[in-house]
C-alpha cells in the first residue's frame, strides 16, 4: 500500500473513525486527537500491514489502542474540573449517551463498534481481536443492560 493510498483510505474513513472515539473518550477534542494519532500511528507502520484488505478494522485496531491510552492518561492524572465543550453539550445530555459511557469497556467497545460506527459482527470481532461469538453475547448484554438503563429512566 503506498502513502496516496493509506491517505486516500483513512480520509474516507475518518468519520467512522471519529464516532467510534466519541464514544470511547466522550469529547469532541479528545476524538479528534485520537483519530489524528491513530492516522499517524498507521501512516508510519502502513508497510507492516501484511493484508491491505483488512486496512479498515486494522486502522480501528490502532484507534481503539489510541482510546485506551488516552482513558489510562486520565486515571493516571488528578482529577482538574474540566469545562464544558459547547457544541457538545446538548449532545451530551442524551439518556442513550449517558446510559452509552456507563457500559463496562468491553461492552461499550462493541456497542460504539456495531451500532455508532456501522461495524459489522465479523469486523468488530477482528478490530476487537475478539471471536466473534463473544462480540455476540457482549453485544447481547449490553443491549440488555442498556434497555434496563432506559427503561428506569422513563419511570422517574
Amino acid at each position: 500500500m503506498t502513502d496516496l493510498e493509506l491517505a486516500q483510505r483513512a480520509e474516507e474513513m475518518k468519520g467512522r473513525l471519529y464516532r467510534t472515539a466519541l464514544l470511547y473518550l466522550g469529547g469532541e477534542a479528545a476524538a479528534l486527537d485520537a483519530v489524528d494519532e491513530a492516522v499517524y500511528r498507521a501512516f508510519l507502520s502502513h508497510r507492516k500491514l501484511r493484508r491491505p484488505e483488512h486496512f479498515n478494522t486494522w486502522v480501528t485496531r490502532i484507534l481503539i489502542n489510541v482510546c485506551n491510552d488516552e482513558l489510562r492518561r486520565r486515571k493516571r492524572e488528578p482529577a482538574m474540573a474540566e469545562l464544558p465543550e459547547t457544541a457538545a453539550e446538548q449532545f451530551d445530555a442524551l439518556p442513550l449517551r449517558d446510559a452509552v459511557e456507563r457500559l463496562p469497556r468491553e461492552l461499550r467497545a462493541v456497542v460504539a463498534l456495531r451500532y455508532f460506527s456501522g461495524y459489522t459482527l465479523a469486523e468488530t470481532a477482528e478490530a476487537l481481536d475478539i471471536p466473534p461469538g463473544t462480540v455476540s453475547t457482549r453485544q447481547r448484554k449490553a443491549l440488555a443492560l442498556l434497555r434496563l438503563e432506559l427503561d428506569d429512566g422513563k419511570e422517574d
